[in-house]
């Protein structure tokens, strides 16, 4: 019972993570280099959002997997993912966060594909054999 309720409270920090990471690359997206937070390279899109989904995504998974049980594993990337979605198509005041072009895609991607092979890797079954 007691590393029921660890296993729950840990979840639920890499839950909150999770949505918190989601949030930050979400407004982040759009950032672009033109001279205010970055240096002034005429005006490209700066991604580093969908770096650090890249990043802290699959990083986010395999804790999970490590520390808790296996099938909890998939909370912290469906948590990602809905946080992403939900607040990008509703956003906040009923705005839509998500960009139209193909910095949403690549942050989707960044995040999502790391993390199901994180995933996938986290869930696959062990076997003791060896070549």
């Amino acid at each position: 019972m007691r590393e029921r309720t660890a296993d729950r409270l840990l979840i639920a920090v890499l839950a909150a993570d999770a949505a918190l990471l989601a949030v930050l690359e979400l407004f982040y997206l759009p950032l672009r280099l033109d001279g205010l937070l970055l240096p002034r390279l005429q005006d490209a899109p700066a991604p580093i959002s969908a770096v650090v989904a890249a990043v802290t995504t699959p990083l986010l998974v395999v804790v999970a997997a490590r520390l808790t049980s296996r099938r909890l594993a998939t909370v912290p990337l469906l948590v990602w993912l809905l946080t992403l979605l939900v607040l990008g198509v509703l956003g906040p005041g009923g705005d839509v966060v998500l960009l139209a072009d193909w910095r949403t895609l690549l942050l989707l991607a960044a995040g999502a594909l790391p993390g199901a092979l994180a995933l996938g890797g986290s869930l696959a079954p062990v076997t003791g054999r060896s070549r």
